[in-house]
C-alpha cells in the first residue's frame, strides 16, 4: 500500500470515531464542508439590525480577516520551502475538511439505526465508498502531504488518531494502527499543536489564511 494512501486510511478512521460535538466545535471561518476540488474560502456577508440605544442600527457580518507580521525570507530556499508548505495545505485541507464532514453525517445516521448489528455493516459499507472514492486522490499525494493530512485531521478533530482509535476500537488495534503507520515514518501519537510548535504555527496561519481567502 502506498505511504499516502495508507496514511490516508489510518487518518479516516480516526476521524471516523471521532465524537462529532469536538469537531463541530472546530469550525473555521467560512463554516461550510467543501470538496477536494473546490476552494476553503466560503464568501459570506450577512447583514442584519441591532437594537443601539433604543434604536436599530444595521449590522453587517463578513468573513474573519487574519492581520499577521509580513513574512521574510533570508534565502530563496527558505522562499520554496514557504511556497511548497502553502502548495501542500492548500492541497489537502479540503480533504481533511471532508473527512470531517463525512465523519459527522456518518455519525448521525448511525444514531437512527436500531442496533449495533446495523450500525456496524453500514459503518463498513461507508469505509468501503470512501475507499473507492478516495483511492486515485491519495495516490497523488506526495509522503509530505500525506504526513499533512494526518496533522490537519488533528486539526479539524481535535484529539490524534491514537487517541480516537484507542477510545472506540481498543488499544489493540490503536497499537497496530501505530506500528503501520511508524513503518512509513509517522506517528498517530503525534499532535498539532501551533501554540508550542513553531512548524504547526505556520500551518495553523497558512490555514487560517487560506480559509480566509487570503491566501
Amino acid at each position: 500500500m502506498e505511504m499516502p494512501k495508507a496514511l490516508f486510511y489510518i487518518s479516516l478512521l480516526a476521524a471516523l470515531f471521532c465524537r462529532p460535538a469536538r469537531c463541530a466545535a472546530q469550525q473555521t471561518a467560512g463554516g461550510s464542508p467543501v470538496s477536494a476540488t473546490s476552494p476553503t474560502f466560503t464568501p459570506m456577508i450577512k447583514i442584519d439590525k441591532v437594537m443601539l440605544d433604543g434604536d436599530s442600527v444595521k449590522h453587517v457580518e463578513m468573513n474573519k480577516i487574519y492581520c499577521y507580521p509580513p513574512k521574510h525570507f533570508s534565502s530563496l530556499k527558505e522562499r520554496r520551502k514557504y511556497d511548497r508548505m502553502v502548495y501542500n495545505v492548500k492541497r489537502v485541507l479540503p480533504i481533511a475538511k471532508e473527512i470531517r464532514r463525512i465523519m459527522i453525517e456518518t455519525y448521525e445516521y448511525m444514531q437512527t439505526l436500531p442496533s449495533k448489528k446495523d450500525r456496524e455493516q453500514h459503518l463498513k459499507r461507508v469505509e468501503k465508498g470512501i475507499k473507492e472514492q478516495y483511492t486515485p486522490r491519495m495516490k497523488r499525494l506526495t509522503l509530505t502531504q500525506g504526513k499533512l493530512l494526518i496533522k490537519l485531521v488533528h486539526r479539524e478533530c481535535n484529539s490524534t488518531g491514537f487517541e480516537l482509535i484507542n477510545a472506540f476500537i481498543g488499544p489493540v488495534k490503536a497499537g497496530i494502527y501505530q506500528v503501520f503507520a511508524w513503518t512509513f515514518g509517522a506517528s498517530l501519537k503525534k499532535t498539532y499543536n501551533p501554540a508550542d510548535n513553531p512548524e504547526d504555527a505556520e500551518i495553523e496561519r497558512i490555514a487560517r489564511l487560506v480559509e480566509a481567502g487570503q491566501l
